[in-house]
């Protein structure tokens, strides 16, 4: 058994219970027919009220646009109204909005990661020493129920929020039957953070059994058609195994191609696990709307097929340099943006990264110069603007968003973020750039607008009981931990009550 990333499944320091749980799971039949789970559908929403898309002026904010015709100013106003970025400019007089002060702040466009496995999101401290990250997936995997996935998405889109990322691609490769995609669909519902939805396998399902296409298709009419509770905030895609690990990789495209879904792919953090961009042009499969992620065994040939293709990378900058076996972080890094290829930034896991995209900019931009004496020597190094690209637009362009998202521009919604530029670990303010690249952490993040919706104001998210959603989610990991057995039991039987 192996898992999505193409790993043998541990056993090592995991329970008896697991070990049976993911036999098991790897042995049952395909996935129930759609009628069986048509009955779940959108429910009541669990937020503690949807705010409402109000008309604000954001009033004297330094500006970090990404938008190349507006740039960056030491002095801006942005008005919001009905979701969207009406306007850009100095001493705006708008008669109705909402002022919000913004004098003592960084506005820039909301963050946009691009691979995120958020079932497992409430797993980020199963690991310890000797037991990391497949480690302790694998003994979790069947370990899930469904209210544990719901329980765990809607921690991470939280979270998100509070931290300023305002898109998300949550790479599903763990549903284990229609009733887990529901429940991950309902945290979405309940969520409000812009995403995409990558339906995917089961963890461990056996290579020769394909992802569930009829239940995708019941997804798709149940959650993404007239009566979606998403209001246009998630749309739908597809995670697929490589071609090296998947014998019907082929049918499984024709598939995808068949219903028009954007997809991501894991393209390998070792040789051993290697998709090659090239195959998959000379396939005929690669494109803009074909995301690749790691991509750390890429060689030139790869690198300009995704160039010719306009295919987007997804760089995990935590993941890369923990479990990257072929190496060639910092080399691969320089080369990729060298030859224009679009990348963009994401966290794999929340036991391999921090859900912090200012710590991922700070690393990449630290890795990413060029080394004297070696063959990186004579690459451009990286700069503060590509990064800020990298977990903006640039995700956005990974998603098919540029045009709504990923830059404060008049006429896309409103994804905006004010960070407080009067922190000690800001202040004094000097260059904009290199401020949110190395020095703004989450905690500076004074307000967030997610489709011109304040989520989150003056340091405190308004539109979730993130008590209840911590609470929920440490109970649903004792239960998960209960069930994993072994190592992973709590020492405490008792459910937490905090």
């Amino acid at each position: 058994m192996v898992d999505d990333c193409g790993r043998p499944l541990p056993a090592y320091g995991v329970g008896r219970r697991a070990l049976f749980a993911a036999a098991g799971a790897a042995a049952v039949a395909p996935l129930a027919a759609p009628a069986q789970a048509a009955a779940a559908g959108p429910r009541k929403p669990h937020t503690t009220g949807r705010p409402a898309r109000g008309h604000f002026l954001i009033k004297g904010a330094a500006l970090v646009s990404v938008d190349p015709a507006i740039g960056n100013q030491a002095v801006a106003d942005i008005e919001v109204r009905d979701g969207r970025i009406i306007q850009v400019g100095r001493d705006l007089r708008i008669r109705g909005a909402q002022v919000i002060d913004a004098s003592r702040m960084i506005a820039m466009p909301g963050f946009v990661e691009t691979h995120y496995h958020m079932w497992s999101a409430l797993g980020r401290n199963f690991v310890s020493t000797g037991f990391e990250y497949f480690a302790a997936k694998s003994a979790t995997v069947a370990a899930y129920q469904p209210d544990d996935f719901y329980h765990s998405v809607l921690l991470g889109l939280v979270e998100c929020a509070s931290a300023g990322i305002t898109t998300v691609n949550n790479w599903a490769h763990n549903v284990r039957g229609p009733e887990y995609a529901d429940a991950e669909l309902h945290a979405h519902a309940d969520g409000l953070v812009r995403a995409r939805y990558s339906y995917g396998h089961r963890d461990g399902q056996p290579a020769t059994q394909p992802i569930d296409f009829a239940d995708i298709d019941r997804v798709r009419a149940t959650w993404f058609g007239p009566k979606s509770p998403f209001g246009g905030l998630v749309h739908l895609g597809v995670n697929l195994r490589g071609p090296g690990q998947l014998p019907n990789f082929l049918v499984e495209m024709a598939e995808v191609k068949k219903r028009r879904l954007p997809i991501s792919v894991h393209s390998g953090q070792g040789p051993t696990t290697a998709v090659h961009a090239a195959d998959l042009e000379r396939m005929g499969f690669l494109g803009p709307d074909f995301l690749l992620c790691h991509a750390l065994p890429f060689d030139e040939a790869d690198r300009q097929a995704m160039v010719r293709t306009k295919a987007p990378v997804s760089f995990s900058v935590h993941s890369e340099l923990r479990l990257g076996t072929a190496g060639g972080f910092h080399g691969q890094l320089l080369r990729m943006l060298a030859a224009g290829i679009t990348v963009s930034l994401s966290f794999d896991a929340t036991s391999l990264a921090p859900i912090n995209m200012f710590e991922s900019m700070n690393v990449a931009w630290n890795l990413g110069i060029p080394y004297l004496g070696t063959d990186t020597a004579d690459l451009p190094a990286v700069v503060f603007r590509q990064v800020i690209e990298m977990a903006t637009i640039n995700g956005a362009r990974a998603l098919g968003l540029d045009a709504t998202t990923g830059s404060i521009t008049p006429g896309k919604r409103a994804d905006i973020l004010l960070i407080r530029a009067d922190d000690i670990n800001i202040a004094p303010l000097g260059d904009l750039e290199s401020t949110l690249v190395r020095s703004a952490t989450p905690a500076n993040i004074d307000t967030v607008l997610i489709d011109g919706r304040i989520v989150k104001r003056n340091l405190e998210m308004v539109s979730h009981d993130v008590d209840k959603v911590v609470r929920n989610a440490a109970r649903a990991a004792h239960a998960v931990r209960t069930r994993a057995g072994g190592i992973l039991t709590p020492t405490n039987p008792t459910l937490p009550t905090f």
